[in-house]
């Protein structure tokens, strides 16, 4: 399954159905087939998904730093980051606030 998120302020942004899940429990939405954010929910999702990125840094850090300290390799980590797949998102979430336009998927 596909997540499509489409706007009037933005382009079409596609995102595989585990990464789309992943961002909107993230912000706070349901992952469902259908639904909408609202311009006036934006800047909550905004912060969310920006705490969750620097979270995720951090975390990842901590291992590798920990793995240093044991003289252990550090752990693999995912080829592509949160940061790397959020920034789209980001982008689509900045713009559609700015126009005051929705940010609907799956219909």
């Amino acid at each position: 399954m596909l997540y499509k998120f489409k706007s009037k302020a933005a382009g079409d942004l596609i995102m595989l159905e585990p990464n789309g899940r992943r961002v909107l429990e993230i912000i706070g939405k349901d992952a469902q087939p259908q639904g909408i954010i609202l311009p006036e929910q934006m800047p909550s999702a905004i912060t969310a998904l920006e705490g969750a990125v620097e979270k995720e840094e951090a975390d990842q850090k901590a291992m590798v730093e920990e793995a240093k300290a044991k003289g252990e390799a550090p752990p693999r980590l995912d080829a592509v980051s949160l940061r790397q797949r959020a920034v789209p998102f980001l982008d689509m979430l900045r713009r559609c606030e700015k126009a005051g336009q929705e940010i609907v998927w799956g219909v």
